[in-house]
């Protein structure tokens, strides 16, 4: 052997016992963790999805269902907003979940509010396979557990009822009808709406119609919109007065068209509507008649008597500038100022005029539709606190007594009913039975045009109190001529419904 031919030699030698101890290493050393592997490997895990739960409606009527294709909402816009609607999960939505990668969740509404409960739990089948991908046996299959079912308060016909009445009349605008004693919702509606379906059918273009539309129709005002209230928030000025001592049965005041108050050389002056108008006084009022005619001297005085603090106590502890805990999300907090809110925020010192327009409704105040229906709801109920919800089936304690005296409950309450009548600001509900008891508003939001956004709550009947209805339209107009009349077809539905 030629000496030049040694180091290939060696260098074979070397490769091939590289190469052996390597092989002895796989098969000796590491065989049986290797033989595992290519047994795993072998393996596949074929994912069941579970079906998700099943809405229906206080009678039982689907609401949505399953089908071949995916999600059903059969009601479509008109339940849009309460029932949302399912998308694939986002990464944001997926960080620090208990989801994986192309779950569907629900997006808004109660599919995602109830998500968890509603989708179930996967199953999924364990199969061997040959080396092309093929089965060639199950080894085990856990079987996928459906999703929980919602029986909801909503009535199916009353919520129609009241899509279609906004939608025919074709005005931006949220519309809450609950039972009074209980805080069971019976139709929530927000208009305009959009069809969800839209979303489990993936249809790009009419998707991105409804994302771009800027009258914001994928937007729950009844729960996420906030507005002033204008003079349904003089509610809460009586209620204040009334508990605090600052007026009772007797107490009056004089109409004098228009308050003026002096700051710093500067006169400031505050009328009232009627006044503003047509140029007329109303006299002497007790609270039931300021109530009744929504008189802005009246609640004027009453504010400054209360003063700011006293005020947004009230206004707080009625559940005002706070989330109710419905079980929708995305419900707002609302807005009541004070001294250290405007402070903070305008760096501008409290005045007592600031006291008088938030007194009737006006000014930084702001609230939700659900927030005024919730105030309706604590008179007709007799001054419980009922948390707004869909569940049926819930068996929680959902109100609690505020402790609001009864003799002052009443005289707000026959105000509400004499607003309700002939010579009240809502006379649209003159002789309607059975006797409601209503209150109007008419808010101003700093619009060019001047347009007011329209406001009424009602509860009927007066003494035993059924259902309360709130109505607010985006730059309608008045409240009384046109929230009121749209509240009392809604009442009229219900009630010959019922019979």
């Amino acid at each position: 052997m030629k000496p030049e031919a040694f180091p290939f030699i060696i260098f074979l030698f070397i490769s091939f016992l590289i190469l052996w101890l390597r092989l002895f290493q796989l098969q000796t050393i590491q065989g049986a963790e290797n033989r595992q592997l290519s047994q795993e490997n072998r393996i596949k895990i074929v994912k069941i999805p579970a079906d998700r739960g099943v809405i229906y409606d206080r009678q039982g009527e689907i609401l949505v269902r399953n089908t071949p294709e995916g999600r059903e909402y059969i009601y479509s816009e008109a339940l849009a907003h309460v029932l949302g609607y399912l998308g694939e999960i986002s990464e944001e939505e997926l960080d620090g979940s208990v989801y994986q990668p192309g779950d569907s969740v629900g997006k808004i509404g109660l599919e995602k509010y109830y998500d968890q409960a509603l989708r179930g739990k996967d199953g999924g089948v364990i199969v061997e396979t040959d080396a092309q991908g093929g089965m060639v046996r199950e080894l085990k299959k856990i079987e996928a557990q459906t999703g929980e079912s919602l029986d909801l308060t909503l009535d199916l016909g009353l919520q129609e009822k009241v899509y279609q009445l906004l939608k025919e009349k074709n005005m931006i605008g949220a519309i809450i009808v609950s039972q009074a004693s209980t805080g069971q919702i019976l139709a929530l509606v927000s208009y305009p709406s959009f069809d969800p379906n839209i979303f489990t059918k993936s249809q790009e273009d009419k998707i991105n119609k409804v994302l771009n539309d800027s009258n914001q129709p994928m937007f729950n005002r009844a729960v996420a919109g906030l507005y002033p209230p204008g003079s349904v928030f003089k509610i809460v000025t009586a209620v204040a007065g009334l508990e605090e001592g600052k007026i009772d049965k007797s107490t009056l005041v004089e109409d004098e068209g228009v308050i003026e108050i002096e700051r710093y050389g500067r006169k400031y002056s505050y009328s009232n509507w009627y006044y503003t108008q047509y140029g007329a006084k109303e006299g002497k009022l007790d609270i039931v008649k300021a109530i009744k005619r929504s008189n802005d001297i009246y609640f004027y005085k009453v504010g400054e008597w209360l003063g700011i603090g006293q005020l947004a106590d009230w206004a707080k502890y009625l559940g005002l500038g706070s989330v109710l805990g419905i079980d929708l999300p995305g419900e707002a907090e609302g807005l009541i100022p004070t001294p250290e809110w405007k402070k903070l925020n305008k760096t501008e010192s409290w005045y007592l005029g600031d006291t008088y327009i938030t007194a009737i409704g006006q000014g930084n105040l702001l609230l939700t539709p659900l927030q005024v229906h919730q105030l309706a709801s604590i008179i007709a109920s007799g001054g419980q606190f009922c948390q707004p919800h869909f569940l049926l089936a819930d068996n929680g304690n959902f109100c609690r007594d505020l402790g609001i005296k009864k003799e002052n409950l009443d005289l707000i309450r026959e105000g509400m009913k004499q607003a309700c009548e002939e010579n009240g600001t809502a006379p649209v509900f003159a002789g309607f039975e059975p006797q409601a008891a209503c209150k109007t508003g008419t808010a101003e939001f700093g619009d060019p045009q001047d347009r007011t956004h329209a406001w009424f709550t009602v509860f009927a009947p007066v003494e035993e109190p059924e259902v309360v209805v709130t109505v607010l339209l985006e730059k309608a107009g008045e409240g009384s001529q046109v929230a009121a009349p749209i509240a009392k077809e809604i009442l009229k539905y219900w009630f010959e419904k019922e019979k």
